[in-house]
């Protein structure tokens, strides 16, 4: 018979591979909090100013609480906060013409246009991170602040998405009604089996 080990202290409960996706989600929280403070001098359009201010506080926010589950291994001074975005659901459907997109020639030509699609792509590409690290978590307490953030990345990125889409920065083709209606009807309800095999 094994002798019972003896309690892993709180901040000790962490497996090497947590830790290095613990670094690399704390220094990408990093990454984009430095990243929306450098779009701010680009961002002329208010509303955007107050989504990039509104979403940088709450990553400052849920960092903080980060680095203390992680260096404790208990319970933050409080729970994971629920992002709000302040938009409406509605989708503008349908392609409106405009220029072919290219890249840039000077810093001087970053829009409001160019900001909200660098603040989508890495609001999306760290609400993947997170999901993709929540799933080998092995402190609880840690696991479920990461895996609690995942829906609000989801939806600050709706939000931008939303912001995009009103001004056809990002517009949404839509299939003809036929098309539509022969894949909306293309897969029916599951039974369950008798039995599986013993």
């Amino acid at each position: 018979m094994q002798p019972n080990p003896a309690p892993t202290p709180p901040n000790m409960n962490h497996g090497g591979h947590e830790m290095f996706d613990s670094h690399e989600v704390l220094a990408t929280f990093i990454s984009v909090l430095d990243q929306y403070l450098i779009f701010d001098q680009y961002v002329k359009d208010q509303e955007l100013r107050t989504i990039l201010y509104r979403q940088h506080a709450f990553i400052t926010d849920l960092y903080n609480i980060c680095v203390e589950a992680f260096s404790t291994g208990e319970k933050p001074s409080h729970s994971t906060r629920v992002y709000k975005m302040q938009q409406n659901n509605n989708t503008v459907y349908g392609l409106t013409p405009g220029q072919p997109k290219k890249p840039f020639t000077s810093a001087n030509e970053v829009n409001d246009q160019g900001v909200s699609g660098y603040m989508l792509g890495l609001i999306k590409s760290t609400g993947s991170l997170l999901g993709m690290t929540a799933f080998e978590m092995t402190n609880p307490v840690l696991r479920r602040v990461i895996a609690d953030s995942v829906p609000n990345f989801i939806e600050m990125a709706y939000e931008i998405f939303l912001y995009q889409n009103k001004r056809h920065y990002y517009q949404v083709p839509q299939l003809t009604p036929q098309d539509m209606n022969q894949m909306l009807h293309s897969f029916a309800p599951a039974q369950q089996p008798n039995q599986f095999r013993q």
